[in-house]
């Protein structure tokens, strides 16, 4: 059994992480900080957290913690997978990764040294949705795919985390923090690797410093091409569309974990199969499947140096951004 602390405890934490623990056969939650004490004392409470850590380094440096769930803000990622690998404890963090490629090769480099495992949190990878999808493309039923796209919408007013719009703590508004998941969603699906994006993406009163809307166009080393779609102003919304020489997979909300979706294959404007899949249990998964890769029984389907090509994604999307020009992944 691997034992969890998680380090910046919030909503996310709340909503996700929590709920997932007691469905795992490998992985329990014992231990909690953040930096509010009153609020970590009350979250123990509710949620029957054993331990609550008064520092984030008395978390990583305690014997009862096995491994470090970091749920912190983007920019304190680097800092606190450091401060997790000095102390030797695996390391699971909440992506993106880090806020640029320099930040998550530091991470590499200090997990390398440290000789701990280290990696991000894609739980989409872990979701029942792209398997079928996956599967049906590794069997040849759309042939070579040829246009892809993913689409993430939601209402960034009413989330909860206030600091989403601050550049200082946000890698950026939607394309680091959901489009991340959309562009890891098809390279995974895919078995490919994104070779140039061009960015369009505006501001708006809400949003700052940072995007509030956002089309990528990609290319992969396929010879796919492809579009993720953002915005934090729509109702919720995920898809995943996938088209081949011969048939087409759509999955409508496919990057949901609240209600059962449809993984649809056509061929021709004719529906030849229909999959309904759950996609409630990825987080329980996802936690077993980070366990059994530090106590060596499994591979991990996101370790950090895969996250590390997400992030070279991130980093390209934002310098076309800026640019107004191709970009090419390096």
């Amino acid at each position: 059994m691997t034992r969890y602390g998680i380090l910046g405890f919030g909503h996310h934490a709340i909503k996700r992480l929590v709920p997932a623990f007691p469905d795992a056969k490998d992985s329990q939650l014992v231990g909690l900080w953040r930096r509010d004490p009153a609020k970590a004392k009350a979250n123990a409470a509710e949620h029957s957290i054993p331990e609550v850590f008064a520092t984030a380094e008395d978390l990583c440096a305690s014997p009862n913690i096995d491994a470090v769930f970091i749920a912190s803000p983007d920019a304190l990622h680097l800092s606190d997978v450091l401060l997790a690998a000095r102390h030797g404890k695996a390391v699971l963090c909440e992506k993106p990764l880090g806020m640029s490629v320099d930040e998550v090769e530091q991470m590499l480099s200090a997990a390398k040294s440290a000789g701990i495992l280290l990696g991000v949190a894609q739980n989409m990878r872990y979701y029942r949705s792209l398997d079928v999808i996956s599967k049906w493309i590794s069997e040849g039923r759309i042939g070579k795919p040829q246009l892809v796209n993913s689409q993430f919408a939601y209402s960034a007013e009413r989330s909860p985390r206030e600091w989403i719009y601050d550049p200082a703590l946000a890698c950026g508004g939607p394309i680091g923090d959901v489009g991340v998941h959309c562009i890891d969603a098809l390279r995974f699906a895919l078995e490919a690797e994104v070779s140039a994006v061009n960015t369009l993406a505006r501001k708006d009163a809400e949003s700052g410093a940072v995007e509030s809307h956002a089309v990528l166009g990609l290319e992969f080393d396929s010879g796919a091409m492809g579009s993720v779609t953002l915005t934090t102003r729509a109702e919720y919304r995920t898809v995943i569309e996938i088209t081949g020489e011969c048939g087409v997979i759509t999955c409508e909300n496919g990057l949901t974990v609240d209600y059962d979706v449809d993984v649809v294959l056509r061929r021709g404007g004719e529906v030849i199969a229909t999959e309904r899949v759950s996609n409630a249990d990825a987080y329980t998964r996802m936690l077993d499947g980070f366990s059994g890769w530090v106590n060596g029984r499994a591979s991990y389907l996101a370790p950090a140096s895969d996250g590390l090509e997400n992030q070279r994604v991130l980093d390209a999307a934002y310098t076309s951004w800026r640019s107004g020009a191709r970009q090419a992944v390096v």
